[in-house]
């Protein structure tokens, strides 16, 4: 081999020790850096590390927000009720009659109440005792003492349970027909309309 073949061969182990060297790797690396910070320049990748928000960022996020809830306050300030027009087109006559029934009950029981309070506040007063008097005073032969009798108590109480007995039954009954009559007049010319306000 000759000299000039010796040279070519240890020109080329040097660049191959050379290419192997530190010093390679860290321009290599220096580039790989390089390029990368071209690329996060441009846009093309994302970081590892991330990026922490601007400053006013955040100032313009907190004053949409302050806007949205100052909106919304006024909103609610602003609102007006609404109005909805609806139409009784039926109604359900054995519902009526319960609901009639327990009405009526309860004011039979308060109009036995009443008649009993009355009594007892007339005869505290002495009522009874000066028209009895007053009777035996115009009618001495005692034709017209029998009238005194429907006064008395017992004959009272029985008088006005009675009365709110059949006002029970009456009231129940009238108020069941009505709701059929009702239905049934709704079918041909319409129910009665209401206008419904929310507050």
């Amino acid at each position: 081999m000759t000299t000039d073949g010796k040279d070519q061969d240890k020109a080329r182990s040097e660049q191959v020790a050379d290419d192997l060297s530190p010093e390679g790797e860290s321009q290599d690396l220096g580039g790989e850096k390089e390029n990368a910070r071209k690329a996060d320049s441009k846009g093309g990748s994302s970081s590892a590390i991330p990026q922490v928000p601007e400053k006013s960022d955040t100032v313009t996020k907190v004053g949409q927000a302050e806007a949205a809830s100052a909106s919304s306050a006024k909103k609610i300030g602003e609102y007006q009720p609404r109005q909805i027009s609806l139409v009784v087109s039926r109604i359900d006559p054995w519902s009526v009659m319960k609901v009639s029934f327990l009405l009526s009950v309860a004011l039979g029981i308060a109009m036995v109440l009443a008649g009993l309070l009355v009594w007892l506040l007339l005869n505290s007063m002495n009522v009874f005792s000066s028209v009895e008097n007053f009777i035996n005073d115009i009618d001495p032969t005692g034709s017209i003492a029998s009238m005194i009798d429907y006064l008395r108590l017992p004959r009272v109480m029985a008088m006005s349970t009675i009365i709110a007995v059949s006002n029970v039954i009456l009231m129940t009954a009238f108020s069941t027909v009505g709701a059929f009559i009702y239905n049934l007049v709704t079918s041909l010319v319409g129910g009665i309309k209401l206008a419904l306000t929310d507050e």
